[in-house]
Order: C-alpha cells, then structure tokens, then sequence
C-alpha cells in the first residue's frame, strides 16, 4: 500500500516537471512584450503596492481580484480586502473572477491583476487537484495555456503581481510542492512574455 503511494507521488512529480519544462519552453523563447510587466515578491513584500503605483498615472484602470472574494467566514481575509480595496482609487474599476484571459481579452484600459499566486491556488481547487481527481494535470494546464495566450497577445499596459514560491523551504505536503511547482513554471513563463519583471524584497525594488 506504501509503496503504491509512494509511487503515484513519484509520478506525479515527474510529470509536473516535465509539464513545467514544456511550458517554459513554449513561452520562454519569444521576445519582449510591449507594456507588459511582471511583478514579484514575497508575503508583505510590497509587491501590490508598488504595482498600484505603476498604475496610479493611468485615468482608468481596470483592477482584476483573482483572490477569494471576502466571506462572513474569514473576518482576517476580509479585512485584508478591504485593505486593498481602500488604498486603490475610487475611479478604478474592479472585476472579480478566475477567468484571467478572458478578462484580459476583453480588456480596452490599463489593467492590473493581483495576483496570480492566489488565482492558481483557486484554479488548482477548481480543477480537482487537491483531491487529485483524473484529469486534473490537464485542465490545470489548458488554464495556464489560455492565460499565457492572452498574456502575449494584449497590447494594452498590464501588470501582473506573483508570488515569488522559489526562495523559501521545500514545501513538507504534496499539495504545497504542486502548488509551488506550477506558480513557479507560470512565473517564469510569464516573465518571458513580459517587458519588464521586478523583484520586490522588503519594499525595494529590483529589476531583473
């Protein structure tokens, strides 16, 4: 039974590395983007802020939250949205969803997404692969693909926040190593479509 176990963990993990690497290989020998910048960093780095500055000289802005929305449940998580929300100018425009390219196709103003981190673990819940239903790999996948397409294809200023999952421990559960592996394939991948990527440790900028 152990060593059942121990070999679908196995498989899975080849396989995610593998998928990573095909995904870093198809977005990461493109050239650069126009107006396109990635935005990464650690927990109460600074990372969102310094984005909403990049954004604050556009008159309209479109702020997509791939984060769950507030709950009556989650007084902690509420408060930090309402956070957010509060430094944000009132004339931005906010739109909630899972659907990152769709909202970026349908985009026509500067648009800033926060963040990514929070929206692959919601596509990850939403595909089955805590529970690791079959089929989950691909579906996770076809949304990473979908994104990435978007991604390249709009001509519109638009920043993207991240976390940065490369800097800390090797995650102890499987859940946290799928979660880890495939933010950080799409991290890279988006950072080869991008104009320009920034690291921000401790409120200090670096540009990488």
């Amino acid at each position: 039974m152990m060593n059942d176990r121990r070999r679908r963990i196995a498989d899975l993990t080849a396989t995610r590395l593998e998928t990573a690497a095909a995904l870093v290989r198809r977005y990461g020998r493109r050239g650069q983007g126009n107006g396109r910048v990635l935005i990464l960093g650690g927990v109460r780095s600074g990372k969102s802020r310094h984005a909403e500055q990049l954004m604050a000289r556009y008159n309209h802005v479109v702020y997509v939250a791939a984060g769950l929305p507030p709950g009556d449940d989650d007084a902690e998580w509420a408060a930090r949205v309402a956070a957010h929300r509060a430094r944000r100018p009132a004339h931005w425009r906010t739109v909630e969803t899972t659907d990152l390219a769709g909202a970026l196709r349908a985009a026509t103003a500067p648009t800033l997404i926060d963040c990514l981190g929070t929206w692959v673990s919601r596509v990850l819940d939403e595909v089955g692969a805590w529970q690791q239903e079959e089929g989950w790999q691909q579906r996770v996948d076809e949304r990473l693909h979908d994104f990435l397409d978007a991604w390249r294809a709009t001509t519109i200023p638009v920043v993207a926040v991240s976390n940065e999952v490369g800097s800390g421990i090797v995650p102890p559960t499987v859940a946290g190593r799928v979660f880890r592996d495939v933010l950080g394939a799409l991290n890279t991948a988006v950072a080869a479509e991008s104009h320009g990527t920034r690291l921000v440790v401790a409120g200090k900028v670096v540009h990488l």
